[in-house]
């Protein structure tokens, strides 16, 4: 049966990893690392509505929707009875069950079809990537209610100004980015704090700074932080970019760290004057200990009935290597000896410094501010 017949709520498409981890596929991943969440995603002829400008399923990225790749891989069809007896056969090697919408106002109803099949036949924890879009609190509840366990907002960027332009009125979208912290705060009330996630992506146009303060953001509201490498989709408005700098990210990933285990503040963090982290409000010695823990440099994802993260994404956002944006296991020797050079090297010289006043001004409009100037300007971003 061709994709574009396989709709939801009686068919969903997989990840091309959870295709391989549950037998439908062959393949085998790079140092034998395991995809230990089931990630779906709803499938429609008409697609997704929304236009951003870096996903692989825009409305006006070129091909047929049920073609079209997301995260970089394909996506195959399959029927949801189908896949949730495979996961009952497997779930004592998996961690999470994963449904992402799509705006798409089906949506609203079918992520509740979809996931009452898998609760009537796996144990396992259920999430929801929701598109606050296309939701009312009131449906959010009804997800609660529903035996949802965790719900996933993905506000991606780190500004109103970059939202806009890549998600909102600037690629003609239907995203607001009030309303999507809305639906944070909304689904924290709901769901409780540490079950609610908020996806960020490195490598939009943001400093380090920029991200940093909404790390702080997102923790104070009672959410985790998700984090992603920008990592272009063929054919996508932003195809052209590069991914962003692997320091860049290593540093980031070790900001996300601190400030999830608060063991460090945004405001206590060093930043030069293009915003770059150039001090964490660490000792040497200290820093040095965290970044052998490993841990920070995994990826960060919705976690399994153990609490270590079941989304771990295996290469979603960059190819198989010693140099990994998100490791999907814990990093062995090799790996763990360039992580430590590119950030310690980068901003692991610095003993502990008082914030200077303007980081202890830093906050969104600030932020907001600087960034629109530049947008309006014309200037890169």
């Amino acid at each position: 049966m061709p994709q574009e017949s396989c709709e939801s709520p009686e068919y969903v498409r997989m990840s091309t990893a959870t295709a391989m981890e549950l037998g439908f596929v062959r393949g085998r991943f790079y140092r034998q690392a395991r995809n230990l969440c089931v990630n779906l995603l709803l499938n429609y002829r008409e697609g997704c509505f929304a236009n951003c400008a870096y996903c692989g399923l825009a409305r006006k990225r070129p091909g047929n929707f049920a073609d079209k790749s997301f995260i970089k891989v394909e996506w195959p069809a399959g029927k949801v009875s189908d896949i949730a007896d495979r996961v009952r056969e497997k779930q004592k090697h998996l961690g999470r069950v994963c449904i992402s919408m799509v705006t798409n106002p089906r949506a609203v109803a079918d992520t509740l079809l979809v996931a009452a099949q898998f609760r009537s036949r796996v144990s396992l924890p259920i999430s929801v990537l929701c598109a606050p879009t296309i939701l009312s609190g009131s449906q959010l509840e009804n997800y609660r209610d529903a035996g949802i366990q965790m719900l996933g907002v993905a506000v991606d960027t780190a500004h109103p100004d970059l939202f806009s332009r890549y998600r909102g009125s600037g690629v003609r979208g239907p995203h607001k980015w009030d309303h999507y912290w809305d639906t944070v705060r909304t689904a924290v009330s709901l769901f409780g704090k540490g079950s609610v996630s908020v996806h960020l992506m490195v490598g939009l146009g943001e400093s380090e700074r920029d991200l940093a303060y909404v790390f702080q953001r997102v923790h104070d509201e009672g959410a985790l932080i998700h984090l992603f490498s920008f990592f272009a989709e063929s054919a996508s408005a932003l195809a052209h970019l590069p991914q962003p700098p692997w320091s860049t990210y290593l540093r980031l990933q070790l900001a996300r760290w601190l400030v999830e285990k608060e063991i460090r503040s945004a405001g206590e963090f060093e930043f030069d004057d293009e915003g770059r982290i150039i001090g964490f409000g660490l000792g040497k010695e200290q820093l040095s200990d965290l970044v052998d823990e490993r841990v920070p440099f995994m990826t960060s994802g919705c976690p399994g009935p153990e609490g270590a993260p079941a989304c771990n994404r295996p290469f979603g956002n960059c190819l198989p290597g010693v140099r990994q944006w998100n490791y999907p296991y814990l990093p062995n020797d090799e790996e763990m000896a360039k992580v430590r050079s590119a950030v310690l090297e980068s901003a692991g010289c610095r003993e502990p410094q008082r914030p200077s006043e303007k980081d202890r001004r830093w906050d969104e409009s600030t932020s907001s501010s600087s960034l629109g100037s530049r947008l309006r300007a014309g200037g890169d971003v």
